[in-house]
């Protein structure tokens, strides 16, 4: 295997490109550079992974197999990642022969949750007051002003997963013992007005263009519902936004699609959440809303190809499809028949854009697609998108 190539180095259309992980947004990255003329090669230990589905080779081994990451090497030009926890010593490892992007010392930065908040507090991003609890010794010493808030494991959560809402300091030793005394960090809770997300791409070159700010709405720490333009946001939250999100990937030495999560508060303060480094659910509006996608800007950036600033050329609405869908309430409670959403009355409205999967089986919280609603404007968006999601089953907003 030959060494990494050199930054000015520019990998073509009819190179193989390697992705780590078979999931949604390794099947979106394979269907946008196999539309840009590159080949693609997943690695994921799972036969039915949605990316491997699509993609001109599948290497079905774990992260860490030493075997599958050489068999990876050996087919790639470069390679990137669908899923942020990847083991970032795997993503090493490969970048001893292929360039990689992002690379794994930025990856590490965003597995763990107090690695990031150091992050952001080291390159002047504003989050939330926050403590690190890793001993019994650490948690006695958490300050009062931090109550209430939420605990959250510092690696491996993920969609509301390993996180718990304390009031009290007796809530907040149970939640940690809930949490099998794992390393953890409790944030204070703020005064929340609504959250937004920037997604932006850097290339090898330094070079760093955004998308237009996303407002999202998450029920029970699964994101919802996107909406771009964002409606309640002033320019001064969206330029601070923009501009701590460059600062957080030009710190971290950024190569590929990186997405930052802010809170905005009822006092219109803007504060860091967390940022995954990939591309991102609140920015799959792109592939039907903008000039240039997001997993197209990954591609771009990970081959030393141009990047360029995306223009939203249609307001939109992006709804997430859970498995929720497929089992609709009865009495409360969801059926224990499975059916499949009426995808054809949701298609007679005119903007509307599906995207399947192609998971095997549907599960309730388990992502399974998403819908774009674009339109003339982004009241007509929105109203097609409540028709929506009154067909499926969604909750209104």
């Amino acid at each position: 295997m030959s060494q990494p190539n050199d930054s000015s180095h520019v990998i073509l259309p009819g190179a193989t490109l390697g992705v780590m992980g078979g999931g949604q947004l390794g099947r979106m990255f394979v269907h946008a550079a196999q539309s840009m003329g590159y080949r693609t090669a997943v690695l994921d230990a799972d036969a039915a992974s949605p990316a491997g589905l699509v993609s001109h080779e599948h290497i079905r081994t774990s992260y860490l197999d030493e075997a599958g990451l050489t068999d990876l090497a050996c087919v790639s030009a470069a390679i990137t990642t669908e899923f942020e926890n990847v083991p970032a010593a795997a993503l090493d490892k490969l970048a001893e022969a292929r360039p990689v992007a992002p690379a794994g010392s930025a990856v590490a930065v965003c597995q763990d949750r107090a690695r990031e908040k150091a992050h952001f507090v080291g390159c002047g991003v504003a989050c939330a007051p926050h403590a690190l609890i890793e001993t019994p010794a650490q948690l006695a010493a958490v300050t009062d002003e931090l109550l209430p808030g939420i605990l959250k494991t510092a690696r491996m959560g993920y969609d509301g997963k390993g996180q718990v809402r304390v009031k009290t300091r007796e809530e907040l030793a149970a939640a940690w013992g809930q949490l099998q005394q794992v390393p953890c960090v409790l944030e204070k809770m703020l005064p929340l007005a609504y959250e937004v997300s920037v997604i932006v791409a850097r290339g090898r070159d330094g070079q760093v263009v955004h998308f237009p700010l996303q407002q999202n709405l998450h029920r029970d720490g699964i994101l919802a519902v996107t909406q771009v333009p964002a409606p309640n946001v002033t320019e001064a939250v969206s330029q601070q936004a923009y501009e701590s999100a460059h600062q957080i990937a030009t710190s971290l030495d950024y190569v590929g699609v990186l997405c930052v999560e802010f809170f905005v508060l009822q006092d219109g303060r803007i504060v860091a959440n967390e940022m995954a480094p990939r591309p991102h659910n609140s920015g799959h509006h792109t592939i039907d809303a903008c000039d240039v996608s997001q997993f197209e800007l990954q591609v771009r950036a990970m081959t030393g190809l141009p990047l360029v600033e995306p223009v939203l050329h249609s307001p939109c609405v992006m709804l997430n499809l859970l498995g929720d869908l497929w089992f609709p309430l009865v009495a409360g409670e969801p059926s224990l028949v499975q059916r499949e959403p009426d995808w054809a009355a949701v298609l007679a409205l005119s903007g509307t854009h599906l995207h399947l999967y192609g998971k095997t089986e549907a599960r309730v919280g388990r992502k399974m697609g998403h819908l774009t609603v674009t339109g003339a404007t982004a009241d007509a968006a929105h109203a097609t998108a409540i028709k929506a999601a009154a067909i499926l089953g969604i909750e209104a907003f």
